[in-house]
């Protein structure tokens, strides 16, 4: 079973680039971030026609998450996260596929910092740590798929002295995602590929992708219950050098 997530950065203006991986990679299931689309504006029918079921929580012109699955309709448990400080922002969806439960997240990414913004940032990251927990609790195979708009440790970003004042590589956005790892969540990338350089974003700035200048924001975490079926992890690359792709590369794992 292959799960992946990815930021597609507008599902309309990318679904050329999303229907030509999905039918390259034929991921088994797909946690998809920023949609920038409404619920009407979903391309349902198309993704159907790729032959993916689709749930989704949209949001006009910002945010949105959606998960895509071909192994079955996926079984929606949840539709934003409990707690969230600003539920009118659509940042999390959950579903039960194939034995599976999946949820889709794009965490805030909390620029400029300090600022309400990088508040807002730190107060939604309390509230998945608090209901990440309770899926804990449940001890259900759960997989947390999303942007989560940080960068863990310095091997997970390019040159890390020139992120030391961004929202994404903050001292405390770093400790809340030490946090939530802390539970027992396993960080699927880093336990198959310890020490190697892994990025699954490149800005469309400064020739960033053809430098291999990234960082690794997009995440996929395991419950115990899940993690010992991990049998690969890594990141489509290639697809953020296609043309009028996202400035995100999905990123996946296969579990046993």
């Amino acid at each position: 079973m292959r799960i992946a997530t990815y930021n597609v950065n507008g599902v309309n203006g990318r679904l050329p680039v999303l229907l030509r991986w999905l039918a390259e990679e034929r991921p088994d299931v797909v946690s998809l971030q920023e949609l920038k689309a409404s619920e009407e504006k979903f391309p349902a029918a198309a993704i159907r026609d790729a032959g993916y079921a689709p749930i989704w929580h949209g949001q006009k012109s910002w945010n949105g998450v959606a998960i895509l699955s071909r192994a079955g309709m996926p079984v929606e448990t949840r539709r934003g996260l409990p707690g969230d400080p600003d539920p009118a922002q659509s940042r999390y969806l959950e579903a039960a596929v194939n034995g599976v439960l999946v949820a889709a997240l794009y965490l805030p990414n909390g620029n400029p910092r300090p600022g309400p913004k990088f508040d807002y940032k730190l107060a939604w990251f309390e509230a998945l740590i608090a209901h990440a927990q309770t899926l804990l609790d449940s001890g259900a195979p759960v997989v947390l798929a999303g942007d989560f708009n940080v960068m863990p440790t310095e091997q997970d970003v390019y040159k890390p002295e020139r992120w030391l004042d961004d929202a994404l590589f903050a001292p405390e956005v770093r400790a809340l995602y030490a946090r939530l790892i802390g539970q027992g969540w396993t960080d699927s990338l880093r336990r198959l590929h310890r020490d190697e350089t892994i990025y699954t974003f490149w800005d469309y700035f400064r020739n960033a992708y053809a430098r291999n200048a990234g960082l690794r924001i997009d995440h996929l975490l395991l419950s115990p219950a899940l993690a010992p079926r991990l049998h690969a992890a890594g990141v489509d690359r290639d697809v953020r050098g296609w043309e009028k792709t996202s400035d995100h590369a999905p990123t996946w794992i296969e579990l046993r």
